[in-house]
């Protein structure tokens, strides 16, 4: 029984590290394409005319 219970805590540790480094890139690849789209619509924002 303990042997069991064991093996699921070792389980469920490996799913949380693999979906932490997953959320991780996930997050940084997010704010680096926020950033671009920012600094392009900052560049681009004097050929706006109104």
């Amino acid at each position: 029984m303990e042997e069991r219970t064991y093996q699921i805590m070792s389980r469920t540790g490996g799913w949380n590290i693999a979906l932490g480094i997953v959320s991780i890139v996930v997050g940084l690849s997010a704010g680096v394409l926020l950033i671009i789209g920012g600094s392009k619509l900052l560049a681009g924002r004097s050929k706006i005319i109104f």
